[in-house]
């Protein structure tokens, strides 16, 4: 079909055609970049955790009176629920991964340098790497006598008796590819400051930080074997199997408070709570662009059918004229198909520059990354076969105009 009449059709019809251009190119403009951006949460949500997730549950409790012994209190407690039935492995730990709240340390490469070489998550704790399910690729875990209590350790900062201190730490594969890209990490030392030097005897997989809120560094984290106790608030991780953690789970509460009647849980919860909660933002804002992608895409259809009603209903008698000197009911749906095809293309091409610059805008004041150019023609083509189904129903009907209607007057 020759775009000639089409053309000629919408000049005399100026504002509307424009008003329906502009309506395609904000909507193509704006689904862009939305689709993108619900492509970043579900990605983000989907953020390895580097731990056994689905068998992990965490409790964690606070004492009334202060323990006489709080490294004992420790002991003992990971005693009483290593008898709990179903418990795999039990450890007493800082932090869990997505746990919001993180304990972080500088990283230096060269105790005497004036600029940290980037900041890491520390997990603390004995029995962390099993208990958790983390994946050890190089080296070895932490062994019993690599272990300190934090209290002597923060006595020898001060004394400066460095034999008081940590002196191994377990890092993940993406920390040591950040500091020695492409070379082996093992027996390498690190910095926390300048007289804390600890050397690498293992490599995990995996293990994301508790705020890992950004994606570039949020497998920067480290295992430094430090022993906590009861004062400074007690948190146990228990690993069992998936189908047995509600049950684990009130086993294990009840053999604590057996043993302490007077302490306070302060949270019970499996990993997956634990993730949930992390993410529950990410989940929010993912349904709020859908529901924003949805509403302008039926928004933008009602507008082409509205558009095409009208026009169909404006062009009857044309219509009519065009079916008596010999057109077809095809070539009436093709030439209202091809109508709005021409609209939705100049649209979409308007819409494509304004998610170009829509992109760049985020780029720059949320440091979002580039808008991915695959997104341009999917972009496209749903607006395209939006606009194709909208226009249906009308050029149907216009179709379906008989050629007597030609020889009524007016």
């Amino acid at each position: 079909m020759e775009l000639r009449p089409i053309l000629s059709t919408l000049r005399r019809h100026k504002l509307t055609a424009c008003l329906l251009i502009l309506e395609i190119a904000l909507t193509c403009a704006i689904v862009c970049n939305a689709v993108f951006l619900i492509g970043q949460r579900l990605q983000r949500m989907d953020m390895p955790s580097g731990v056994a997730g689905h068998e992990l549950l965490q409790i964690q409790v606070a004492d009334v009176a202060q323990p006489v012994n709080p490294y004992a209190r420790v002991q003992e407690d990971l005693a009483v629920l290593r008898q709990v039935p179903g418990v795999q492995s039990v450890a007493f730990s800082n932090q869990v991964p997505f746990g919001g709240s993180s304990s972080n340390g500088n990283v230096l490469l060269d105790p005497n340098q004036p600029q940290r070489t980037l900041n890491a998550t520390t997990y603390f704790g004995e029995n962390l790497v099993p208990t958790m399910g983390v994946q050890l690729v190089a080296g070895r875990d932490l062994q019993p006598q690599d272990f300190v209590d934090v209290d002597t350790a923060l006595k020898a900062l001060g004394t400066g008796d460095s034999k008081d201190l940590p002196h191994v730490t377990l890092i993940t594969r993406t920390l040591a590819e950040r500091l020695w890209p492409g070379q082996n990490p093992l027996g390498r030392l690190i910095y926390l400051t300048p007289t804390v030097g600890l050397r690498v005897v293992g490599v995990v997989a995996s293990l994301v930080r508790p705020n890992a809120y950004d994606a570039a560094t949020a497998q920067y984290s480290m295992v430094v074997p430090l022993r906590m106790g009861a004062d400074k608030g007690e948190s146990y991780v228990i690993r069992t199997r998936p189908q047995d953690r509600e049950r684990v789970l009130t086993a294990a509460l009840a053999a604590l408070k057996k043993a302490d009647p007077q302490r306070v849980v302060t949270t019970q919860r499996s990993f997956d709570e634990v993730r949930r909660h992390f993410f529950k933002d990410d989940r929010a804002m993912a349904g709020i662009l859908v529901g924003v992608v949805v509403a302008l895409l039926i928004v933008t259809a009602l507008g082409i059918v509205g558009l095409a009603s009208f026009w169909v209903s404006q062009r009857r008698r044309t219509i009519g004229v065009r079916r008596a000197l010999g057109a077809t009911r095809g070539n009436i749906l093709h030439y209202f198909q091809t109508e709005n095809f021409v609209l939705a293309t100049l649209g979409i091409g308007l819409g494509m520059v304004l998610a170009y610059g829509i992109n760049l805008f985020l780029m720059t004041h949320y440091e979002l990354p580039r808008l991915p150019a695959i997104y341009f023609p999917v972009g496209a083509i749903s607006l395209w076969l939006i606009g194709q189904l909208a226009v249906l129903g009308p050029a149907l009907r216009a179709a379906a105009v008989p050629p007597v209607v030609a020889t009524r007057s007016v």
